[in-house]
């Protein structure tokens, strides 16, 4: 590992007003230094490295330009922050970054005032900015407010909705379109930032002041051509019509890397009266650093890595990723049938997709990041008789709630939902977690809801989705790898509402539901080396229940224990109102739902949230000696004994 960066002038600035008493020809040298901090910092901690080096500059221009706190900056969607979070007063937390009890890997209000507004999904800063703009206006204290968002973000509607309604207002509103999926050619890139500089500053603006005056002295019957002409040269030159047409003034494209433009067309637009901004700043994701640059969806997020090298430090695995056996089991479904097809929001690679896509060009669908329309996509798709499999992080398909409901469900229509990184997320903390979905989409009639306790029994899912054609039907599995099962050679389909009996005992009924299943059954080898000997089901499915199941384990048992990665209202909710609704409380059972607390649950290791839970093989042994009347001398002598 390289030895740390030497950093004379970043080791100067402890917050913003540092920056900004510095003279601002030494702020490329400090730009340099915060791009070798951050290099080094990520590559202890890992975390995302890619977007953050692409804005370097920006950062320190708008803390070089703007008085923040005062003046809001909002990051969208967070992952770009970390050089912000080193000049604002974090650079000696920077290394416990996605650590329990360390930084966030996104923007936190909790964790800085220059944190003005928290983010973890894409797309929500120009509404959020907005609503602050505004209400700085009706506080009557005024302030700049900028919304740095990235150009993949762009793709949502909801950026769109939130232009539209700032477009036709007064607020003081400054949005910067960090676009880094292009790159500026020497010739044009100097003429356009050229161009950006002009039309930023009072001469410009002056100017194209005083020739709207001259349009209004013109006869009614000139001024539409006039006015047509004018925004054509315009946008001959800087491609801002559309930004234009939603009511912003636009400045770009720009050079996001050349810091010295970027200083001057921000104070600038600093010196702008009412009205929105857009500036259009292209920048390279990975900027100054040559894996990064080379490999940018790589270097998105990182593992450790040597700086040197840019080698990530990945642990070896004997089992295969839950992500890449869904990938695997659609491509052979799909290669037998040619209805299948693929539907995922901007997220190609983290759902396996990319190895579809290879296979099948043609029958992958990659809407951008715009999880409402994929649903609602796929619906129609389904309507026409295809099989759409909507691959969506459970944290993502949140934001199409109204659609899983409204176009799918009410219609009947037969979508599959494949819920990539379903319970603990791990270092991604509670904007990640996916811990909701048993729970709201348990919720929706005629829904088919499955969990996969195992990869194997991911693949078995795949071919029940494939077969299954009269409604929705959805199959959840988590982060990371699997058990190490041996698995089929092909899926089989499943009967829908039933599940199994891995071990049968007697006393104790152990019933999972999901990825819990191994620590279920460790547990169950630590309760009978105490004499216990209990059952282990596995559900397989929420909805519909297997009531057969449930039932016969609730009148043969003495505790019944449920497990799932999911929080409240889930399967261990459902499975209450079955006992209860059917009298199977009234007796002597002991029921114990175990599931995800109903806390957002903060950044660390999934092992440390499953043992904070209860949902590893102590708490559930502990779950099940409370359950059978152990008071705390009774349960230390026992569990000394395994």
């Amino acid at each position: 590992m390289a030895n740390k960066p030497d950093t004379p002038l970043l080791d100067t600035v402890q917050t913003p007003a540092d920056l900004r008493n510095m003279p601002r020809e030494e702020l490329r040298r400090l730009a340099d230094e915060l791009r070798a901090e951050m290099i080094d910092a990520v590559s202890v901690t890992g975390g995302h490295l890619g977007a953050g080096l692409g804005v370097v500059e920006l950062t320190v221009a708008l803390h070089a330009v703007f008085d923040t706190p005062h003046d809001r900056i909002i990051w969208d969607v967070g992952h770009q922050a970390y050089p912000h979070k080193i000049l604002t007063g974090r650079r000696d937390r920077m290394r416990t970054l996605r650590q329990k009890g360390g930084l966030s890997g996104f923007t936190r209000r909790a964790e800085s005032e220059y944190d003005p507004f928290g983010a973890g999904h894409s797309s929500t800063s120009i509404s959020a900015g907005l609503g602050m703009a505004e209400a700085s206006k009706h506080m009557e204290k005024p302030r700049n407010v900028i919304a740095v968002i990235g150009d993949g973000a762009m793709s949502a509607g909801m950026a769109y909705e939130a232009m539209n309604n700032a477009g036709a207002m007064d607020a003081r509103l400054i949005v910067i379109l960090n676009d880094n999926d292009m790159s500026i050619a020497p010739p044009t890139g100097a003429l356009r930032t050229y161009l950006a500089r002009l039309v930023s500053g009072p001469v410009y603006r002056g100017t194209r002041e005083a020739a709207k005056a001259v349009v209004s002295k013109l006869p009614p019957f000139l001024h539409e051509p006039a006015r047509r002409t004018e925004e054509f040269a315009r946008s001959f030159f800087t491609g801002g019509t559309l930004f234009e047409e939603l009511g912003f003034y636009y400045v770009g494209p720009i050079d996001g890397h050349n810091l010295e433009d970027l200083l001057a067309i921000l104070d600038n637009v600093k010196e702008f009266g009412e009205g929105p901004i857009l500036i259009h700043a292209v920048t390279k994701k990975g900027k100054g650093y040559a894996p990064a640059e080379n490999s940018a969806d790589k270097y998105h997020g990182v593992s450790k890595f040597n700086v040197i090298t840019g080698a990530q430090a990945k642990a070896p695995s004997n089992a295969p990723s839950y992500t890449s056996v869904f990938a695997s089991s659609l491509i052979q479904e799909a290669q037998v049938d040619p209805r299948i097809v693929a539907v995922t929001a901007a997220m190609p690679s983290g759902t396996g997709l990319d190895k579809f896509a290879e296979i099948f060009p043609t029958r992958i669908y990659d809407v951008g990041i715009a999880e409402q329309h994929a649903v609602t996509f796929a619906a129609g798709m389904a309507s026409e008789g295809m099989k759409p499999f909507c691959a969506i992080y459970s944290t993502f398909l949140q934001r199409a709630y109204d659609q899983v409901i409204h176009d799918v469900a009410i219609q009947g229509l037969p979508v599959r939902f494949a819920i990539d990184r379903a319970g603990y997320v791990g270092a991604d903390g509670p904007t990640h977690a996916g811990n909701y979905d048993n729970a709201y989409l348990g919720a929706i009639p005629g829904m088919v809801h499955m969990a996969a306790a195992d990869e194997a029994e991911l693949r078995h899912m795949v071919a029940t989705a494939t077969a299954y054609d009269t409604g929705p039907i959805t199959f959840r599995y988590p982060r990371g790898e699997g058990m190490g099962v041996d698995m089929p050679e092909r899926g089989q389909v499943l009967t829908i509402g039933k599940g199994r009996i891995v071990r049968q005992g007697s006393t104790i009924a152990l019933l999972s539901y999901g990825t819990r299943l191994g620590e279920v059954q460790a547990a169950a080898d630590k309760l009978a080396a105490l004499g216990l000997n209990p059952t282990v089901a596995d559900a397989r499915f929420l909805k519909p229940l297997d009531e057969e199941l449930i039932a016969s384990l609730a009148q043969s048992h003495d505790v019944l224990i449920t497990t799932e990665e999911g929080g409240l209202g889930g399967f261990g909710s459902h499975v209450a109102t079955f006992l209860a609704s059917n009298g199977l409380l009234d007796g002597k059972l002991r029921f114990r739902p175990l599931m995800i607390p109903d806390t957002f649950v903060e950044h660390a290791s999934q092992a440390d949230m499953y043992a904070d839970a209860g949902l590893d093989r102590a708490g559930i042994v502990a779950t099940a000696l409370t359950a059978l009347g152990y008071d705390q001398a009774a349960m230390k002598a026992a569990l000394a004994k395994i």
